[in-house]
């Protein structure tokens, strides 16, 4: 059977095929997952925007027309879009969990305390992130914690190649020197942490 691409894949979606639309989804959810889970250090956050990501996608299916061979820089500028939406809820969230005491939670598992140990490390990546300006911060995630390439990255944030080049360059010396202050190695980390927890 022919492997569909993806715009032949959002073609049949937008006539009305929930199967294709299934597709999309099986091909792209870990990628979006991952994205939104380093930027929120929450495997249940991630999850739920995860989710609003692809509602919004299948929302809007019929006025977006791929252009590209993949649909995963217009879903990452989707999922960017969610995140800028629901940093004021994040915000209160992350304060909530940072009252409980997570140390006083019974291990149940050892997934549990991996998953534990890997929330607790994103946040600390994401303090030094979080001294980055926004722009800066969504052009990290989506070239160096996504994979995605410059043109992907600038297609995603809608903005000129040019300007997601001088962004990352300035992020990744920003970064450098965060590293040396807090002795984590903050871009490299949390390019890495959890692939292999999904």
């Amino acid at each position: 059977m022919k492997v569909l691409s993806d715009p032949e894949l959002w073609q049949r979606a937008v006539a009305g095929e929930p199967t294709a639309f299934g597709e999309l989804f099986e091909r792209h959810s870990k990628a979006i997952y991952m994205f939104a889970f380093r930027r929120t250090a929450d495997w249940s956050l991630a999850e739920d925007l995860t989710s609003v990501v692809f509602l919004e996608a299948w929302r809007r299916r019929a006025d977006v027309r791929l252009v590209h061979e993949s649909a995963l820089p217009w879903l990452f500028g989707i999922a960017t879009n969610v995140l800028r939406n629901a940093r004021r809820s994040l915000r209160r969230h992350r304060a909530a969990l940072d009252r409980l005491a997570i140390e006083d939670e019974p291990d149940f598992a050892d997934d549990l305390a991996e998953r534990l140990d890997d929330r607790r490390r994103m946040r600390e990546i994401l303090v030094g992130y979080a001294k980055l300006p926004r722009g800066e911060q969504e052009v990290v995630a989506l070239c160096r914690w996504s994979g995605l390439s410059y043109e992907e990255t600038a297609v995603a944030l809608e903005l000129p190649i040019g300007t997601v080049r001088s962004r990352l360059a300035r992020a990744r010396r920003r970064l450098g020197e965060l590293d040396g202050e807090s002795g984590h190695e903050l871009d490299d980390n949390a390019a890495d942490l959890a692939e292999d927890a999904v």
